[in-house]
């Protein structure tokens, strides 16, 4: 992790930010279904998202790290949306967009957003 005034703050947002997406995944479906192939948006979005996030927290040579935990974040609620039988369907399309949405989150980090987090705290000037 980067040099952080404010560590155990920017360690609770990301399990707070980590229980929601592992919630949101894993409870049943019980709203109207979306357009067909938009969840694979909401797939890709959600992982460029954390993607951002965790690149904006760690060096560039831990990028390697926040890539392999949300692709095993994404295959996790895979498995357990197949084995927890609550509605929710696991499918290989969905690990595959969330694949993509690490890579273009990875990318856009290398290209301009990485390490934003002590920008942040400086901007904001926490001591």
């Amino acid at each position: 992790m980067l040099q952080l005034r404010r560590r155990r703050l920017w360690i609770a947002m990301s399990l707070v930010l980590l229980a929601a997406v592992l919630l949101a995944s894993l409870q049943p479906d019980f709203g109207p279904s979306v357009p067909t192939g938009f969840d694979k948006v909401e797939h890709l979005t959600a992982y460029v998202l954390l993607a951002l996030w965790f690149t904006g927290l760690v060096a560039r040579r831990r990028y390697w790290a926040v890539a392999a935990g949300l692709l095993a974040l994404g295959l996790l609620i895979e498995v357990l949306q197949w084995r927890l039988n609550l509605g929710r369907v696991a499918e290989g399309l969905d690990m595959l967009a969330n694949a993509l949405g690490v890579a273009v989150g990875i990318t856009i980090a290398l290209r301009s957003t990485g390490g934003w987090a002590p920008r942040l705290e400086s901007w904001l000037g926490w001591k």
